[in-house]
C-alpha cells in the first residue's frame, strides 16, 4: 500500500511556496531558527510515525544491499550524493509500481531541482529557471539532497522523511549544512510551484476529455486489455480509452512545444511497406512463433521493463549510472548530467504519448486478429489469424510511436553526448527480474550505447506489441530531443 501524503507536509509546502522569493536569490544571512524548528519537528513526526507503521513501505534500501538498484552496477568508490538520490527514486518507482510515462515525469523535477540548488551555490552553469544565486558558504551537496527530496515528495506523494534524515546525518553539522539544506528545500519547492499547473495527471488516468479526436478508419486503435472485443451499449458508450491520453499535453522541459518532433503519419495500410511490417510482426512477435530465435525471445523479456520495476526510463538512468561513474565527472557535472537525462526522459514520454493519441494507431494484435480484411492490401501475406497473441502483454494504449524506443534513443543519445562518444562497452543483468523467470541470471553485453537502444526498441517487435515504424520513428524523435536539450540547456558559463 502506498503511504498517503501527510496533511502537515502539504500545509508546510503551501506556506513555503508563498514565502519563496520567486526568481530571486536567497539572502546570504544565516538561516533563521525556523529552519531548525522545522527539521526538529519533522524528525519528531518521523519518530512518531514509527509507532504507527506509517511511511515504512516507502523507505529506500541502502546502497550495498540487494534491493538497491545501483548496487549491481556502481562501484563503492564512485558512490556520491547524486547516485544516492537516483537510487532512491528508482526504488520508489518499483515500490509504487509507477507506469513508464509517469515514472519519466517523476524522475525529472527532483533531478532538475537538485542540480539547480547546487549550481546556484557553485555557479558553474547557466540555467533558464531564474533561481538566482545561492547563499555564500552553503554546502551544495546538502542543498542537492534537500531540493531533490522536496520535489520528489510532490511527484511521488511520499514524504521521504527517513531518506532525508539519513542523508543529512552523513553531512557534518554546521552553518554550511544548515544553509545548504534550507536553500535546497526552498529551491525544490520553487520547482514544485513552477510545475504545479503543467498539465500532469494522477497515475493511470484514462479520460480523453476531447484532447485528441479519435480516428474512425481501418487503422484506429481499439482496447487490448480486459475490454478487448467488448461491444458498447446504451449504458456504456465506450471502452476505447487507453492509458494517459492527456500525457502529450504536459508542459515539456526542453521542447519548444509538445508536438515539436511529432513524427509523420503512419503507413497507408494498403501499402507494400505496411505489408512488410505486418508480416514481420506476425512471424516473429507471436506467442507461438517458430521464427523468433532464443536470443530474440530473451531480448523481448530482458527489456520488457513493466510497471513492477524501474520502467524503461529508469533502465536508461541505470545505464547512465553504469557508464558515467568512472569518467571524471565531479559532483556538479554529475548533477547536471542527470538533470539533462531526467528532463529528456520526461520529454520523451510527452513526445511519444502525443504521437500515440494524435495518430491513434492500432496494435499488431488487433490488426492480425480482426482487421486484415479491412486494410484493402493486395499482398497475400496480409492474412487474419484470430488466435494470434503477442509474445509479451500488449499495452492498452495506441501503438505509434514506441515509448520504449523514444526513451532508449533519448537516454543513450544524451549519455553519449555527455561522454563525447557512443563507443562504450558495458553489460548487466536486467534490473528487474520478477516478471520473467526466464531471464534470471541472463547478462547481456553491448559495444555501444546506440546498440543497447536499438536492441531495446527491437525487443518490442520480438514481443509482438509494436510495428517496425513505431520503433524507427521513435528513435529519430528521441535523438532529436536529446540533441536539442544538450545544445540549449545548462551551458557552462564563460
Amino acid at each position: 500500500m502506498t503511504p498517503t501524503f501527510p496533511a502537515y507536509w502539504k500545509q508546510g509546502q503551501d506556506v513555503d511556496r508563498q514565502q519563496f522569493p520567486a526568481r530571486q536569490s536567497l539572502p546570504d544571512e544565516a538561516v533563521s531558527d525556523r529552519a531548525h524548528i522545522n527539521r526538529r519537528d519533522m524528525l519528531k513526526l518521523g519518530a512518531a510515525a514509527l509507532g504507527t507503521g506509517a511511511f515504512l513501505t516507502g523507505c529506500a534500501s541502502d546502497f550495498g544491499t540487494s534491493p538497491s538498484y545501483l548496487t549491481a552496477v556502481l562501484e563503492q568508490k564512485n558512490h556520491n550524493t547524486v547516485y544516492h538520490w537516483v537510487d532512491i527514486v528508482l526504488q520508489q518507482t518499483r515500490d509504487q509500481r509507477v507506469a513508464p510515462p509517469r515514472a519519466a515525469y517523476n524522475y525529472a523535477a527532483p533531478m532538475v531541482a537538485g542540480f539547480l540548488a547546487a549550481n546556484a551555490i557553485i555557479g558553474r552553469y547557466e540555467e533558464p529557471f531564474g533561481i538566482g544565486r545561492g547563499p555564500k558558504g552553503a554546502d551544495p551537496e546538502a542543498a542537492y539532497g534537500a531540493a531533490f527530496a522536496a520535489a520528489a515528495a510532490e511527484n511521488f506523494q511520499q514524504p521521504f522523511i527517513f531518506e532525508r534524515k539519513t542523508f543529512l546525518n552523513r553531512i557534518p553539522d554546521g552553518a554550511a549544512k544548515t544553509l545548504g539544506a534550507e536553500w535546497g528545500r526552498r529551491v525544490g519547492l520553487e520547482i514544485v510551484r513552477m510545475r504545479t499547473r503543467d498539465g500532469a495527471e494522477p497515475n493511470k488516468v484514462d479520460y480523453y476529455l476531447g484532447r485528441y479526436p479519435r480516428r474512425d478508419d481501418q487503422v484506429n486503435w481499439d482496447p487490448t486489455s480486459a475490454a478487448y472485443g467488448v461491444q458498447t451499449g446504451p449504458r456504456i458508450s465506450s471502452y476505447g480509452r487507453g492509458l494517459y491520453p492527456g500525457f502529450g499535453h504536459i508542459k515539456p522541459w526542453t521542447l519548444r512545444h509538445t508536438g515539436q518532433f511529432r513524427p509523420e503519419p503512419f503507413y497507408d495500410p494498403a501499402s507494400p511497406e505496411f505489408a512488410e511490417d505486418y508480416d514481420l510482426i506476425r512471424q516473429i512477435g507471436g506467442a507461438k512463433s517458430t521464427m523468433r530465435t532464443e536470443d530474440q525471445s530473451e531480448i523481448a523479456l530482458f527489456w520488457e521493463d513493466g510497471p513492477w520495476g524501474i520502467t524503461p526510463p529508469g533502465h536508461f538512468l541505470f545505464i547512465a549510472v553504469q557508464v558515467l561513474q568512472s569518467r571524471g565527472f565531479d559532483f556538479l557535472d554529475t548533477a547536471r548530467a542527470f538533470a539533462l537525462l531526467g528532463m529528456t526522459q520526461c520529454d520523451a514520454a510527452i513526445n511519444s504519448w502525443d504521437s500515440k493519441y494524435h495518430h491513434d494507431i492500432l496494435r499488431p494484435s488487433t490488426a492480425i486478429r480482426t482487421r486484415s480484411a479491412a486494410f484493402g492490401n493486395p499482398d497475400k501475406r496480409i492474412v487474419e489469424d484470430a488466435g494470434w497473441e503477442s509474445f509479451i502483454p500488449t499495452p492498452n494504449f495506441p501503438s505509434y510511436t514506441s515509448g520504449h524506443s523514444t526513451f532508449g534513443a533519448a537516454g543513450t543519445e544524451m549519455t553519449a553526448l555527455l561522454l563525447g562518444t557512443d563507443n562504450v562497452t558495458f553489460s548487466h543483468e536486467s534490473p528487474d527480474q520478477v516478471g520473467w523467470p526466464q531471464i534470471v541470471g541472463a547478462r547481456r553485453t553491448w559495444t555501444s550505447l546506440s546498440q543497447a537502444a536499438e536492441e531495446n526498441g527491437w525487443s518490442r517487435l520480438y514481443g509482438g506489441v509494436h510495428w517496425r515504424l513505431d520503433h524507427t520513428a521513435a528513435m529519430k524523435a528521441g535523438r532529436q530531443i536529446a540533441q536539442q536539450a544538450f545544445e540549449t540547456m545548462f551551458q557552462r558559463k564563460v
